[in-house]
């Protein structure tokens, strides 16, 4: 051991200026005291022995040549042995394990997406009026064919559509007394429900009313308004197809 201290002396003896140590140990993970560190060849900033291996004192702390600079560092000696993320182990740098897998989480069910209900058609009515004249003849309430062939007509539109309802409305002119013309436009309005029924109309969709003489659209004065006035409305309700 001496003879390789002297060795070691007399070779820094040889390079120029003073021999200094590390003034603080090299950045973790560093060189244990018991690694040997290869100086670089040909030329070394650090006192090396005679197999090459730089000298460090009783605390690991490499020594350094006069002209030292930092950009002489080498790994072990004011550089980390290792390189991030190596650790050193068993004198050896190696990679630390992967860390652990996280277990697979389960998929999370995603709820359906409630596809929206198409828009529900909103209910339409449509109103046609008749004059009674047609429809009756003078003080009666039994149809004429005329007026059957009109209700046919209606009859074969109504497959066009869903029928909520159908509405006949009797209405009369001023002559008479108010209850008999009540009773006259509701009988009227009557045999329209009832010839609706037999062409096939479900009953507890047709209604009938009775309005005298209450609802004129004509002046009674005269007797083309009175002749307006004797009218059987009908209102069909209903959504298209």
């Amino acid at each position: 051991m001496k003879k390789i201290l002297a060795t070691m002396f007399a070779a820094s003896s040889v390079l120029a200026g003073p021999v200094l140590a590390q003034d603080k140990p090299t950045a973790p993970p560093f060189a244990p005291v018991t690694q040997d560190i290869k100086a670089a060849t040909p030329k070394s900033a650090y006192v090396q022995d005679a197999r090459g291996v730089i000298a460090r004192n009783p605390f690991g702390l490499c020594w350094r040549t006069g002209y030292w600079t930092p950009a002489d560092a080498v790994p072990g000696c004011d550089l980390p042995i290792c390189t991030p993320p190596e650790e050193l182990k068993d004198g050896k740098c190696v990679l630390p394990p992967p860390p652990p897998v996280a277990p697979e989480q389960p998929p999370v069910a995603v709820p359906p997406v409630a596809t929206p209900a198409a828009p529900t058609a909103a209910p339409t009515a449509e109103k046609v009026s008749f004059a009674s004249d047609a429809f009756f003849d003078y003080d009666k309430a039994v149809l004429k064919p005329e007026a059957k062939e009109k209700l046919d007509d209606l009859v074969s539109k109504l497959s066009g559509i869903n029928l909520e309802v159908i509405i006949g409305v009797g209405h009369t002119d001023s002559m008479g007394t108010d209850q008999y013309n009540d009773k006259l436009s509701l009988r009227r309005a009557d045999a329209v429900k009832a010839y609706l029924q037999s062409k096939g109309v479900e009953a507890n969709r047709v209604y009938s009313e009775g309005k005298g003489e209450k609802q004129p659209v004509a002046d009674n004065k005269t007797a083309e308004g009175r002749a307006q006035n004797r009218r059987v409305e009908i209102e069909v309700v209903g959504t298209k197809k």
